[in-house]
């Protein structure tokens, strides 16, 4: 899983809806009916909230340390797992190439 801070959030993603003609209604009221069909939006997932700016040299310095850190763990878990993948297609190519 990746660590990181995010400069900016996701765009949400809304459905695409069309005017839809309604019947009208039969009494002389006027009802209030929307042109647009009430369709559920995509609500993205809530982020992590994103630490302050560091407002010294020394608290930035121990910012980047860290975040320094937590890319170098993630770098590590992704080139593990590039490892096995590469071993496994090497495995089906065998496999395919014996038949």
């Amino acid at each position: 899983m990746r660590r990181y801070m995010p400069l900016l959030p996701p765009m949400p993603m809304y459905p695409v809806s069309y005017p839809v003609q309604q019947p009208q209604p039969q009494s002389q009221q006027q009802q209030h009916q929307s042109a647009y069909p009430q369709t559920p939006m995509y609500m993205p997932p809530p982020m992590p909230p994103i630490p302050p700016m560091p407002a010294t040299p020394e608290e930035e310095l121990a910012f980047l340390e860290e975040y320094k850190k937590l890319l170098e763990e993630d770098l590590k878990d992704l080139q593990e797992e590039l490892k096995s993948v590469t071993e496994r297609i090497k495995e089906l190519k065998a496999m395919l190439g014996k038949k």
